[in-house]
């Protein structure tokens, strides 16, 4: 069913959305010229039915038929869950 979709892996970006979150997909190439390694980003939607994608996750997302206007791509997993930081103040010892 899935063998002749295309597949991507980027970064949650946002997902303040309901069902919905937007992912960063990173890309590389090199300058025809000067032979330089250009990264680029591009910004994706991803239906996430679910909600278990957060963001900093590192997701796989799979094309799929038009969803809305803007969204394209389905979360099929969270490859790399990123864990949420402590509050500055109990990094820093800070007292309340």
């Amino acid at each position: 069913m899935l063998q002749n979709r295309k597949t991507r892996v980027g970064r949650v970006i946002s997902d303040k959305m309901q069902k919905t979150v937007v992912v960063a997909v990173a890309t590389t190439h090199k300058h025809r010229i000067y032979k330089k390694l250009i990264r680029h980003h591009t910004h994706m939607m991803a239906h996430d039915e679910h909600g278990m994608a957060k963001i900093g996750d590192l997701v796989r997302i799979v094309e799929t038929r038009p969803l809305s206007k803007l969204k394209h791509w389905v979360v099929l997993e969270v490859l790399e869950s990123r864990e949420r930081g402590a509050p500055v103040s109990e990094v820093a010892g800070v007292e309340a």
